[in-house]
Protein backbone atom coordinates (compact mmCIF):
# COMPACT_ATOMS: atom_id res chain seq x y z
CA UNK A 1 0.00 0.00 0.00
CA UNK A 2 1.36 3.39 -1.00
CA UNK A 3 2.45 5.69 1.82
CA UNK A 4 0.90 9.04 0.92
CA UNK A 5 2.59 10.83 3.79
CA UNK A 6 5.97 10.36 2.06
CA UNK A 7 4.84 10.49 -1.58
CA UNK A 8 7.55 11.65 -3.98
CA UNK A 9 6.18 10.67 -7.41
CA UNK A 10 4.84 13.45 -9.70
CA UNK A 11 1.21 14.26 -9.04
CA UNK A 12 -1.47 13.91 -11.74
CA UNK A 13 -2.22 17.16 -13.56
CA UNK A 14 -5.89 17.89 -13.01
CA UNK A 15 -6.40 21.67 -13.13
CA UNK A 16 -6.45 22.17 -16.95
CA UNK A 17 -9.17 19.55 -17.33
CA UNK A 18 -11.29 21.08 -14.58
CA UNK A 19 -10.88 24.71 -15.67
CA UNK A 20 -12.57 24.02 -19.01
CA UNK A 21 -15.66 22.69 -17.28
CA UNK A 22 -16.01 25.20 -14.43
CA UNK A 23 -18.23 27.87 -16.08
CA UNK A 24 -20.84 25.28 -17.01
CA UNK A 25 -20.61 23.62 -13.59
CA UNK A 26 -21.14 26.91 -11.76
CA UNK A 27 -24.24 27.44 -13.90
CA UNK A 28 -25.39 23.91 -13.03
CA UNK A 29 -24.85 24.52 -9.32
CA UNK A 30 -26.84 27.75 -9.42
CA UNK A 31 -29.71 25.95 -11.13
CA UNK A 32 -29.70 23.29 -8.39
CA UNK A 33 -29.59 26.01 -5.75
CA UNK A 34 -32.64 27.68 -7.28
CA UNK A 35 -34.56 24.38 -7.35
CA UNK A 36 -33.81 22.59 -4.03
CA UNK A 37 -35.63 19.39 -3.14
CA UNK A 38 -36.19 17.64 0.18
CA UNK A 39 -35.06 14.14 1.12
CA UNK A 40 -36.27 11.34 -1.18
CA UNK A 41 -38.00 13.99 -3.31
CA UNK A 42 -34.94 14.95 -5.39
CA UNK A 43 -36.62 14.03 -8.68
CA UNK A 44 -35.60 17.08 -10.72
CA UNK A 45 -32.07 16.94 -9.32
CA UNK A 46 -31.76 13.28 -10.33
CA UNK A 47 -33.11 13.99 -13.80
CA UNK A 48 -30.68 16.86 -14.36
CA UNK A 49 -27.72 14.72 -13.29
CA UNK A 50 -28.73 11.85 -15.54
CA UNK A 51 -29.12 14.26 -18.46
CA UNK A 52 -25.63 15.73 -18.02
CA UNK A 53 -23.94 12.38 -17.46
CA UNK A 54 -25.59 10.71 -20.45
CA UNK A 55 -24.65 13.68 -22.64
CA UNK A 56 -21.01 12.98 -21.72
CA UNK A 57 -21.33 9.36 -22.87
CA UNK A 58 -21.72 7.86 -19.39
CA UNK A 59 -24.32 5.32 -18.26
CA UNK A 60 -25.75 6.35 -14.88
CA UNK A 61 -27.87 3.90 -12.89
CA UNK A 62 -30.90 5.36 -11.17
CA UNK A 63 -31.60 4.23 -7.65
CA UNK A 64 -35.07 3.57 -6.27
CA UNK A 65 -37.07 6.80 -6.16
CA UNK A 66 -34.17 9.27 -6.31
CA UNK A 67 -30.38 9.33 -6.52
CA UNK A 68 -28.04 7.49 -8.87
CA UNK A 69 -24.58 6.04 -9.36
CA UNK A 70 -22.23 6.22 -12.32
CA UNK A 71 -19.00 4.35 -13.08
CA UNK A 72 -16.24 6.17 -14.96
CA UNK A 73 -13.30 4.33 -16.54
CA UNK A 74 -12.77 0.62 -17.05
CA UNK A 75 -11.40 -2.27 -15.03
CA UNK A 76 -11.61 -2.83 -11.27
CA UNK A 77 -13.12 -0.17 -9.04
CA UNK A 78 -10.36 1.88 -7.41
CA UNK A 79 -12.55 4.03 -5.20
CA UNK A 80 -16.06 5.36 -4.71
CA UNK A 81 -16.88 9.02 -4.19
CA UNK A 82 -20.10 10.13 -2.52
CA UNK A 83 -22.06 13.37 -2.77
CA UNK A 84 -25.42 14.06 -1.12
CA UNK A 85 -28.15 15.77 -3.14
CA UNK A 86 -30.99 16.83 -0.80
CA UNK A 87 -31.86 20.21 0.69
CA UNK A 88 -33.32 21.44 4.00
CA UNK A 89 -36.78 22.70 5.04
CA UNK A 90 -35.44 26.21 5.71
CA UNK A 91 -36.50 29.56 4.20
CA UNK A 92 -33.65 31.07 2.17
CA UNK A 93 -32.56 34.58 3.21
CA UNK A 94 -29.48 35.11 1.01
CA UNK A 95 -30.94 37.52 -1.53
CA UNK A 96 -28.90 35.79 -4.24
CA UNK A 97 -30.11 36.17 -7.84
CA UNK A 98 -30.35 32.36 -7.98
CA UNK A 99 -32.03 31.98 -4.58
CA UNK A 100 -34.48 29.15 -3.99
CA UNK A 101 -37.68 29.26 -6.03
CA UNK A 102 -39.12 26.54 -3.78
CA UNK A 103 -40.31 28.52 -0.77
CA UNK A 104 -39.33 26.95 2.53
CA UNK A 105 -36.63 24.74 1.02
CA UNK A 106 -32.99 25.68 0.52
CA UNK A 107 -29.52 24.23 0.12
CA UNK A 108 -28.41 25.62 3.47
CA UNK A 109 -25.90 22.79 4.00
CA UNK A 110 -24.05 23.06 0.68
CA UNK A 111 -25.34 19.87 -0.89
CA UNK A 112 -25.73 21.72 -4.19
CA UNK A 113 -21.95 22.19 -4.08
CA UNK A 114 -21.38 18.53 -3.14
CA UNK A 115 -23.61 17.35 -5.98
CA UNK A 116 -22.02 19.61 -8.57
CA UNK A 117 -18.52 18.68 -7.42
CA UNK A 118 -19.30 15.00 -8.00
CA UNK A 119 -20.74 15.80 -11.41
CA UNK A 120 -17.58 17.76 -12.22
CA UNK A 121 -15.39 14.85 -11.12
CA UNK A 122 -17.35 12.43 -13.32
CA UNK A 123 -17.09 14.73 -16.35
CA UNK A 124 -13.38 15.38 -15.75
CA UNK A 125 -12.53 11.70 -15.40
CA UNK A 126 -14.61 10.85 -18.46
CA UNK A 127 -12.69 13.37 -20.56
CA UNK A 128 -9.41 11.99 -19.27
CA UNK A 129 -10.55 8.44 -19.99
CA UNK A 130 -11.45 9.27 -23.57
CA UNK A 131 -8.05 10.86 -24.04
CA UNK A 132 -6.13 8.03 -22.37
CA UNK A 133 -7.89 5.04 -20.73
CA UNK A 134 -7.73 5.34 -16.97
CA UNK A 135 -6.90 1.72 -16.17
CA UNK A 136 -9.44 1.57 -13.37
CA UNK A 137 -12.97 2.61 -12.47
CA UNK A 138 -14.25 5.33 -10.16
CA UNK A 139 -17.81 4.91 -8.86
CA UNK A 140 -19.61 8.12 -8.02
CA UNK A 141 -22.66 7.93 -5.75
CA UNK A 142 -25.23 10.73 -5.81
CA UNK A 143 -26.97 9.92 -2.54
CA UNK A 144 -30.46 11.08 -1.59
CA UNK A 145 -31.76 11.96 1.86
CA UNK A 146 -28.70 12.71 3.96
CA UNK A 147 -30.76 15.16 6.00
CA UNK A 148 -33.05 12.44 7.37
CA UNK A 149 -32.31 9.90 10.09
CA UNK A 150 -30.96 7.25 9.82
CA UNK A 151 -30.11 8.59 6.37
CA UNK A 152 -30.39 7.67 2.70
CA UNK A 153 -26.99 5.98 2.77
CA UNK A 154 -28.59 2.80 4.14
CA UNK A 155 -30.98 2.64 1.18
CA UNK A 156 -28.06 3.09 -1.22
CA UNK A 157 -26.10 0.30 0.45
CA UNK A 158 -29.12 -2.02 0.27
CA UNK A 159 -29.20 -1.37 -3.48
CA UNK A 160 -25.61 -2.57 -3.89
CA UNK A 161 -23.74 0.67 -4.49
CA UNK A 162 -20.72 -0.60 -2.55
CA UNK A 163 -20.34 -3.91 -4.39
CA UNK A 164 -16.72 -4.24 -5.49
CA UNK A 165 -15.73 -0.94 -3.83
CA UNK A 166 -12.46 -1.01 -1.82
CA UNK A 167 -12.72 2.50 -0.25
CA UNK A 168 -14.92 5.58 -0.31
CA UNK A 169 -14.27 9.33 -0.06
CA UNK A 170 -16.57 12.31 0.49
CA UNK A 171 -16.59 16.03 1.19
CA UNK A 172 -18.63 18.51 3.20
CA UNK A 173 -18.74 22.30 2.95
CA UNK A 174 -17.24 24.10 5.93
CA UNK A 175 -17.77 27.86 6.33
CA UNK A 176 -15.14 28.00 9.09
CA UNK A 177 -12.34 27.16 6.64
CA UNK A 178 -11.09 29.62 4.01
CA UNK A 179 -11.71 28.84 0.37
CA UNK A 180 -8.65 27.20 -1.16
CA UNK A 181 -8.11 25.03 1.92
CA UNK A 182 -9.52 21.73 3.12
CA UNK A 183 -9.85 20.37 6.63
CA UNK A 184 -8.97 16.80 7.57
CA UNK A 185 -8.71 14.66 10.68
CA UNK A 186 -7.82 11.02 11.33
CA UNK A 187 -10.41 9.26 13.48
CA UNK A 188 -13.86 10.57 14.41
CA UNK A 189 -14.64 13.72 12.45
CA UNK A 190 -18.38 13.79 13.23
CA UNK A 191 -20.53 12.48 16.03
CA UNK A 192 -23.10 9.74 16.39
CA UNK A 193 -26.54 11.30 16.69
CA UNK A 194 -29.69 9.77 18.19
CA UNK A 195 -33.11 11.23 18.99
CA UNK A 196 -34.69 10.79 22.43
CA UNK A 197 -38.41 11.38 23.11
CA UNK A 198 -39.90 10.87 26.57
CA UNK A 199 -43.56 11.07 27.61
CA UNK A 200 -44.49 11.03 31.31
CA UNK A 201 -47.95 10.50 32.76
CA UNK A 202 -49.37 10.37 36.28
CA UNK A 203 -51.93 11.81 38.69
CA UNK A 204 -52.09 15.56 38.53
CA UNK A 205 -53.36 17.84 41.23
CA UNK A 206 -52.96 21.08 43.15
CA UNK A 207 -49.44 22.44 43.65
CA UNK A 208 -50.29 22.86 47.37
CA UNK A 209 -50.57 19.07 47.70
CA UNK A 210 -47.76 17.53 45.61
CA UNK A 211 -47.65 14.51 47.94
CA UNK A 212 -51.05 13.48 46.62
CA UNK A 213 -49.83 13.53 43.01
CA UNK A 214 -47.07 12.12 40.87
CA UNK A 215 -45.20 15.41 40.57
CA UNK A 216 -44.61 15.15 36.87
CA UNK A 217 -42.96 18.54 36.32
CA UNK A 218 -40.42 17.81 39.02
CA UNK A 219 -39.78 14.39 37.45
CA UNK A 220 -39.18 16.02 34.05
CA UNK A 221 -36.68 18.36 35.65
CA UNK A 222 -34.84 15.51 37.33
CA UNK A 223 -34.60 13.57 34.07
CA UNK A 224 -33.36 16.67 32.25
CA UNK A 225 -30.57 17.21 34.77
CA UNK A 226 -29.65 13.73 35.96
CA UNK A 227 -29.77 11.55 32.83
CA UNK A 228 -26.88 13.43 31.18
CA UNK A 229 -25.02 13.42 34.51
CA UNK A 230 -25.42 9.68 35.07
CA UNK A 231 -24.38 8.78 31.51
CA UNK A 232 -21.28 10.93 31.90
CA UNK A 233 -20.27 8.69 34.84
CA UNK A 234 -21.24 5.37 33.24
CA UNK A 235 -19.56 5.88 29.83
CA UNK A 236 -15.92 6.74 29.15
CA UNK A 237 -15.71 10.55 29.22
CA UNK A 238 -13.23 10.48 26.31
CA UNK A 239 -16.05 9.33 24.02
CA UNK A 240 -17.76 12.71 24.30
CA UNK A 241 -21.26 11.43 25.14
CA UNK A 242 -23.58 14.43 25.20
CA UNK A 243 -27.31 14.47 25.95
CA UNK A 244 -28.95 17.84 25.30
CA UNK A 245 -32.68 18.59 25.51
CA UNK A 246 -34.39 20.72 22.91
CA UNK A 247 -38.00 20.42 24.09
CA UNK A 248 -39.72 20.26 27.47
CA UNK A 249 -43.42 20.92 27.86
CA UNK A 250 -46.02 20.30 30.56
CA UNK A 251 -48.91 22.03 32.24
CA UNK A 252 -51.05 25.10 31.59
CA UNK A 253 -51.46 26.76 35.00
CA UNK A 254 -48.96 27.82 37.71
CA UNK A 255 -50.95 26.19 40.52
CA UNK A 256 -51.80 22.85 38.87
CA UNK A 257 -49.53 19.82 38.52
CA UNK A 258 -50.32 18.33 35.09
CA UNK A 259 -51.05 14.70 34.35
CA UNK A 260 -48.77 14.47 31.33
CA UNK A 261 -45.57 15.97 30.00
CA UNK A 262 -43.11 15.62 27.17
CA UNK A 263 -39.42 16.15 26.54
CA UNK A 264 -37.13 15.48 23.60
CA UNK A 265 -33.48 15.88 22.76
CA UNK A 266 -30.45 14.27 21.20
CA UNK A 267 -27.66 12.00 22.33
CA UNK A 268 -24.33 12.44 20.56
CA UNK A 269 -21.08 10.54 20.86
CA UNK A 270 -17.65 10.50 19.17
CA UNK A 271 -16.92 6.80 19.73
CA UNK A 272 -18.81 3.99 17.99
CA UNK A 273 -18.48 1.48 20.87
CA UNK A 274 -19.48 4.06 23.46
CA UNK A 275 -22.45 4.99 21.25
CA UNK A 276 -23.71 1.42 21.56
CA UNK A 277 -23.02 1.31 25.31
CA UNK A 278 -24.76 4.61 26.03
CA UNK A 279 -27.76 3.53 23.98
CA UNK A 280 -28.09 0.31 25.95
CA UNK A 281 -27.89 2.24 29.24
CA UNK A 282 -30.27 5.03 28.33
CA UNK A 283 -33.57 3.25 28.98
CA UNK A 284 -32.53 2.00 32.43
CA UNK A 285 -31.09 5.36 33.45
CA UNK A 286 -34.25 7.28 32.46
CA UNK A 287 -36.50 4.85 34.34
CA UNK A 288 -34.29 4.79 37.42
CA UNK A 289 -34.24 8.59 37.62
CA UNK A 290 -38.02 8.77 37.19
CA UNK A 291 -38.87 5.88 39.55
CA UNK A 292 -38.98 7.80 42.88
CA UNK A 293 -41.76 10.05 41.55
CA UNK A 294 -44.16 7.26 40.55
CA UNK A 295 -44.72 8.49 37.01
CA UNK A 296 -45.29 6.24 34.02
CA UNK A 297 -42.50 6.55 31.42
CA UNK A 298 -42.75 6.02 27.69
CA UNK A 299 -39.31 6.33 26.06
CA UNK A 300 -38.71 6.44 22.31
CA UNK A 301 -35.01 6.18 21.49
CA UNK A 302 -34.35 6.41 17.74
CA UNK A 303 -30.93 5.36 16.59
CA UNK A 304 -29.58 7.91 14.13
CA UNK A 305 -26.12 7.55 12.66
CA UNK A 306 -22.76 6.39 14.06
CA UNK A 307 -19.75 8.72 13.98
CA UNK A 308 -17.80 9.23 10.75
CA UNK A 309 -14.36 7.75 11.48
CA UNK A 310 -11.69 8.66 8.92
CA UNK A 311 -9.06 6.01 8.22
CA UNK A 312 -5.42 7.06 8.33
CA UNK A 313 -4.52 5.89 4.80
CA UNK A 314 -7.47 7.54 3.04
CA UNK A 315 -7.00 10.76 5.02
CA UNK A 316 -3.36 10.87 3.89
CA UNK A 317 -4.54 10.23 0.31
CA UNK A 318 -6.79 13.30 0.41
CA UNK A 319 -4.10 15.42 2.05
CA UNK A 320 -1.48 14.47 -0.54
CA UNK A 321 -3.92 15.29 -3.33
CA UNK A 322 -4.84 18.64 -1.80
CA UNK A 323 -1.23 19.70 -1.32
CA UNK A 324 -0.35 18.72 -4.88
CA UNK A 325 -3.32 20.61 -6.36
CA UNK A 326 -3.71 23.57 -4.02
CA UNK A 327 -0.30 24.04 -2.36
CA UNK A 328 1.55 22.99 0.76
CA UNK A 329 -0.60 25.16 3.05
CA UNK A 330 -3.89 23.84 1.69
CA UNK A 331 -4.54 21.32 4.48
CA UNK A 332 -5.65 22.32 7.98
CA UNK A 333 -6.65 20.23 10.98
CA UNK A 334 -10.41 20.41 11.38
CA UNK A 335 -12.05 20.15 14.81
CA UNK A 336 -14.42 17.31 15.55
CA UNK A 337 -18.06 18.12 14.91
CA UNK A 338 -20.89 16.97 17.15
CA UNK A 339 -23.18 16.98 14.11
CA UNK A 340 -24.41 13.72 12.60
CA UNK A 341 -23.59 12.56 9.05
CA UNK A 342 -24.88 9.39 7.41
CA UNK A 343 -21.66 8.93 5.41
CA UNK A 344 -20.77 6.94 8.54
CA UNK A 345 -22.85 4.01 7.25
CA UNK A 346 -20.59 3.71 4.20
CA UNK A 347 -17.60 3.46 6.53
CA UNK A 348 -19.09 0.66 8.61
CA UNK A 349 -17.37 -1.96 6.44
CA UNK A 350 -15.04 0.11 4.25
CA UNK A 351 -12.03 2.35 4.87
CA UNK A 352 -12.57 5.92 3.80
CA UNK A 353 -12.49 9.57 4.74
CA UNK A 354 -14.49 12.77 4.54
CA UNK A 355 -12.77 16.10 3.95
CA UNK A 356 -14.05 19.53 4.94
CA UNK A 357 -14.18 21.93 1.98
CA UNK A 358 -13.38 25.54 2.80
CA UNK A 359 -16.16 27.86 1.61
CA UNK A 360 -15.35 31.06 3.54
CA UNK A 361 -14.14 34.13 1.64
CA UNK A 362 -11.08 35.44 3.54
CA UNK A 363 -12.01 38.71 5.23
CA UNK A 364 -15.67 38.23 4.28
CA UNK A 365 -18.79 37.66 6.33
CA UNK A 366 -18.95 34.47 8.37
CA UNK A 367 -21.88 32.13 7.81
CA UNK A 368 -22.93 28.85 9.35
CA UNK A 369 -24.54 25.67 8.06
CA UNK A 370 -28.29 25.14 8.33
CA UNK A 371 -28.96 28.88 8.31
CA UNK A 372 -31.15 30.63 5.77
CA UNK A 373 -28.40 33.12 4.91
CA UNK A 374 -25.71 30.47 4.21
CA UNK A 375 -23.55 31.48 1.22
CA UNK A 376 -20.51 29.70 -0.19
CA UNK A 377 -17.57 31.16 -2.09
CA UNK A 378 -18.10 29.47 -5.46
CA UNK A 379 -14.37 29.11 -6.03
CA UNK A 380 -14.63 26.19 -3.61
CA UNK A 381 -16.31 24.13 -6.31
CA UNK A 382 -13.24 24.02 -8.51
CA UNK A 383 -10.99 23.19 -5.57
CA UNK A 384 -13.24 20.30 -4.53
CA UNK A 385 -13.20 18.81 -8.02
CA UNK A 386 -9.43 19.14 -8.33
CA UNK A 387 -8.66 17.52 -4.98
CA UNK A 388 -11.01 14.55 -5.24
CA UNK A 389 -10.27 13.94 -8.92
CA UNK A 390 -6.57 13.84 -8.05
CA UNK A 391 -7.31 11.48 -5.16
CA UNK A 392 -9.31 9.18 -7.45
CA UNK A 393 -6.45 9.11 -9.97
CA UNK A 394 -4.03 8.13 -7.22
CA UNK A 395 -6.21 5.17 -6.28
CA UNK A 396 -6.24 4.05 -9.93
CA UNK A 397 -2.47 4.36 -10.02
CA UNK A 398 -2.32 2.11 -6.93
CA UNK A 399 -4.11 -0.65 -8.84
CA UNK A 400 -1.04 -0.99 -11.05
CA UNK A 401 1.26 -1.81 -8.13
Amino acid sequence: MRNYTTETEPAPVVSPWVDELLPGLIEFRRDLHAHPELSFKEFRTTDKLVERLEAAGLKPRRLEETGLTVDVGEGPIATALRGDIDALPIIEETGLPFASKNHGVTHACGHDVHTTAMLGIALTLQRMHKNNPLGGTVRIIFQPAEETMPGGALSCIEQGVLEGVPRILALHCDPRINVGQIGTRIGAITSASDTIKIELSGRGGHTSRPHLTEDLVFALAQIAINVPAVLSRRVDVRSGVSVVWGQISAGSAPNAIPGSGYMAGTMRCLDRDAWHSAGELLDDVVRQVAAPYGVDVHLEHTRGVPPVVNSEHETALIEASARAELGENAVVLTPQSMGGEDFAWFLADLPGAMMRLGTHTPGGEEYDLHRGDFIVDERALGYAIRVLTAAALRTIRDLEQ
